[in-house]
């Protein structure tokens, strides 16, 4: 049975206020809708302390925040775009297009079409975080989407030359300053200078998860990704040092980020517990790591590998950091989990900035049922069905007669009759079954 060594608190308040989080939230919807422009110039003023007559940026902006990075960091930002374009367009390869005679003379068929227009939140509020740009941006255009708009708020009040770069990169067609549920509300629904998008597409806080709740029917989502998870599986083959230092590199995200341990080695356990406390003492983002870990931290000490994969699905978490003597063992036995990181010698942070697998995953259990962002979510695999035949017609004609009148359809049942008596030569009286 499970042991906690530590356990997450148990007086836990939310972060927010739910209720108070969606009045806001749909306030500012109304308003983007009512005033267009006019309410995306309002909010930025208020919330992103920034005033501009258009917030889509020009070509001589992009050129400007391109100029200011080093040619290191732009390399760096190409050279981390390519393996995300690298393993989306083998993604991509990996969708075919079907037909099949399923029946002499009845053709079924699907075709993967790409959705038209997206909109690629890249928040940027707290950090900068333009691995989004790439995991939003590259996937939708691998997929095949005409027209990409990206938001990113501003950064020390004015557009961040590092995510302006990312998104330009990318391949964004419009860029735009703007931030939080005002950015999500424009993309989606549309202003005077903003075309509205199908899909809504990236991370963001409360605020922005809740403008995607508000909106979804509206346009498509990705997912609502919650408080950023990280899950360390490990055993005695590493030392407390690694396996803090991959709890605590995702506890930094925010209080509320939950990073757990779980075990077969007891003094792997209390290594990692100490090794916490003297990595809080020195990193520099630790004020918001220690308290994440004060709150969510846990440290689950288990029996075995298959206690661990029982743990560890009930979990459900987004990230997840197997370190034992086989990992495989948790490739081939998990089933709830956002992404997989295998072996020591990889980690979430390659995931998030660099790898080439998107760091967009779900979050709050969502993993039992759903994956992360990939092509195939800006893709709409739609069928389509023929028939070649006047034998074929008949007889599925028949079948369907038959079935739309056990259920009460008799306008869809006379459809099908029309078909009988055209393609086979039956004699079906109007509103009856066929023979």
């Amino acid at each position: 049975m499970a042991i906690w060594l530590k356990r997450k608190s148990d007086d836990l308040q939310p972060a927010v206020d739910a209720e108070g989080v969606k009045s806001v939230v749909k306030d500012i919807i109304a308003c983007i809708e009512n005033d267009g422009d006019a309410g995306v110039r309002k909010l930025s003023k208020r919330f992103d302390k920034l005033d501009r007559t258009d917030y889509r940026l020009t070509d001589a902006e992009i050129r400007s925040a391109m100029d200011t990075l080093a040619p290191r960091d732009l390399d760096d930002i190409r050279f981390a775009q390519e393996q995300v374009r690298n393993f989306a367009q083998h993604q991509r390869a990996a969708l075919s297009d079907i037909e099949v005679e399923t029946r002499p003379g009845v053709v079924l068929g699907h075709k993967n079409l790409a959705i038209e227009k997206v909109g690629c939140y890249v928040p940027g509020g707290k950090y900068p975080l333009l691995a989004s740009a790439h995991m939003s941006v590259i996937t939708a255009r691998v997929a095949g989407v005409g027209h990409i708009t990206t938001c990113a708020p501003p950064f020390n009040g004015a557009p961040a030359p590092a995510i302006v770069a990312a998104q330009h990169l990318a391949g964004a067609d419009d860029i735009y300053c703007v931030g939080g549920v005002q950015a999500i509300a424009m993309m989606a629904i549309g202003t005077e200078t903003c075309p509205a998008a199908n899909m809504i597409t990236g991370p963001g806080n409360a605020y922005v998860a809740e403008a995607k709740r508000q909106l979804f029917g509206r346009v498509g989502i990705d997912l609502l990704a919650g408080p950023t998870e990280t899950l360390v599986i490990a055993d005695d083959t590493v030392d407390g040092e690694i396996c803090a230092t991959d709890l605590l590199g995702q506890a930094e995200h925010g209080p509320d980020s939950p990073a757990v341990l779980i075990t077969t080695s007891r003094k792997l356990a209390l290594d990692t517990l100490k090794e916490i406390d003297r990595q809080l003492e020195i990193l520099s983002t630790a004020e918001i790591a220690r308290q994440a870990w004060s709150r969510f931290g846990e440290v689950i000490l288990c029996e075995d590998v298959a206690e661990m994969v029982v743990v560890a699905d009930e979990l459900a978490f987004e990230h997840v950091q197997v370190m034992t003597a086989d990992p495989d063992y948790f490739l081939h036995n998990m089933r709830n989990y956002g992404a997989l990181f295998l072996g020591p010698r990889t980690n979430v942070a390659f995931g998030d900035k660099v790898i080439g697998t998107n760091h967009t995953l779900p979050t709050g259990k969502a993993a039992r049922y759903t994956g992360g962002l990939w092509v195939g979510k800006f893709i709409k695999t739609v069928t389509y069905q023929k028939i070649l035949t006047d034998e074929a017609s008949a007889e599925i004609g028949r079948y369907a007669s038959r079935l739309s009148m056990l259920e009460g359809f008799s306008g869809h049942a006379e459809q099908a009759n029309i078909r009988v008596r055209r393609y086979g030569g039956g004699n079906v009286p109007y509103g009856t079954a066929a023979e």
